[in-house]
């Protein structure tokens, strides 16, 4: 299929891109940008005058429900909703039923995203065995199976012993290993930031500082071990001025944050809305400013979604019980669009928190469109206006707390390997 997507904007930041040009496709590839490749002839033309065209959007933070939560989500389900949001390359943590800490459960994943022919799967193996923090995986196993980095979601590894000996493991063998920072005394049983908020609605708290204290850890054994981390879904500034301090110093640490702590804090959970029920907790007005800020300049790498589809059951039940997590996939570029908006951040330097600075944690080659890179692309129209509704959503997870919110940005196609896999 030789496709030609005439008269859009392309944007490109990891070619420095950005303009008006035709982009020409060929065998799943792109073949040339602005000029056609010479005897090109297209099967397909798409007319993206005043549209955006990008590399297809890359997710750290997806999570499908299969296997064992097939009542939450199911693969299908979720792989029409990345489709639908522009996402073509997506990270799915490991923390399923049971978890992917076996090669046969990886591979029978990626087997069955590749059969449904959309967006690209890359697997988080699980640190330890079942995510109970007690035995090492065969991670060398794991990463033959397709797993490009290990995780322990957010299942916390008390044993700081068992962390030293992964990290050891994983930079013996060049792993990157994707850790979420929080103590698990100091969080256990909280529901909420410890702020005024919590104290005024009796929920259990969540202090900033169990984020903190279990960083330094973290940058601590990467100091001992070598070993390359991924901090993810990093909440409080203090976090972010600590891993700026390590990144400085020379340490291999990267870091991103969830698309809902970029604009949402404690304030939002109203009167114990359990749509904002997330882990980690929405933190303070201060902590989400500094987000917003920490990713304009840099010190947070990468934006997700943090995609966490949930069944209605376990979301309409009283905050301190309701499941934690949001659904995300088809609100990523909308919602990164309107901190760019809001943050007077360029678009270019936007689409590079969501291509290809995602792409270079992953370790993958995506989120670029220079000739002879993988055709898989985003196409938006970014004055595109709708309101979040359930039935604008292909997710079936429909738990969101921008319900009944109006945004700008719609995907109007996606494509993958040079296949038109969504026309919305």
């Amino acid at each position: 299929m030789k496709i030609h997507i005439k008269g859009g904007r392309l944007i490109d930041p990891a070619s420095g891109v950005d303009r008006i040009a035709d982009l020409f496709i060929a065998a799943g590839r792109v073949a040339a940008v602005g000029e056609p490749p010479e005897g090109f002839h297209a099967n397909r033309v798409i007319d993206a005058a005043g549209l955006i065209v990008c590399p297809g959007l890359v997710d750290l933070s997806a999570r499908l429900r299969e296997p064992g939560y097939e009542y939450k989500a199911t693969l299908e389900s979720e792989m029409q909703a990345a489709i639908a949001g522009g996402v073509t390359s997506l990270a799915c943590p490991p923390d399923t039923d049971p978890p992917l800490d076996e090669p046969g459960l990886v591979e029978m994943l990626k087997h069955r995203a590749r059969l449904l022919n959309q967006a690209h799967v890359y697997p988080i193996g699980a640190l330890t065995v079942g995510l109970a923090g007690e035995r090492l995986t065969e991670m060398s196993q794991l990463a033959e199976a397709g797993c490009v980095a290990f995780s322990q979601a957010d299942v916390p590894i008390v044993d700081t012993l068992v962390l030293m000996r992964a990290m050891q493991y994983a930079a013996t063998f060049g792993f990157s290993v994707w850790l979420q920072p929080q103590d698990p005394f100091l969080a256990r049983s909280g529901v909420a930031h410890d702020g005024e908020v919590a104290t005024r609605l009796g929920l259990p708290p969540v202090p900033a500082c169990a984020e903190v204290i279990d960083l330094e850890r973290i940058l601590l054994l990467m100091r001992e071990t070598g070993a390359r981390v991924h901090v993810c879904r990093v909440s409080h500034a203090e976090t972010l001025r600590r891993i700026a301090a390590a990144r400085a110093e020379g340490l291999p640490v990267t870091c991103d944050v969830s698309i809902h702590h970029l604009h949402l804090c404690e304030i939002d959970l109203g009167f114990f809305d359990s749509n904002c029920r997330l882990n980690p907790p929405l933190r303070s007005l201060r902590d989400r400013d500094a987000l917003r800020e920490a990713l304009a300049s840099g010190v947070v790498d990468a934006v997700c979604s943090d995609h966490t589809p949930v069944d209605d059951d376990a979301k309409q039940l009283p905050f301190a019980e309701a499941a934690p997590g949001a659904t995300g996939l088809e609100l990523l570029l909308p919602l990164t669009l309107k901190w760019a908006k809001e943050a007077g951040v360029p678009l270019a330097q936007a689409l590079a928190r969501l291509t290809r600075d995602p792409a270079r944690i992953l370790g993958i080659d995506a989120g670029t469109l220079r000739p002879g890179a993988a055709a898989d692309v985003c196409i938006f129209d970014p004055e595109a206006a709708w309101v979040v509704e359930p039935g604008a959503l292909h997710s079936q997870g429909r738990n969101t707390p921008f319900l009944g919110l109006a945004l700008c940005g719609r995907t109007r196609y996606t494509l993958v390997a040079g296949n038109v896999v969504y026309a919305g």
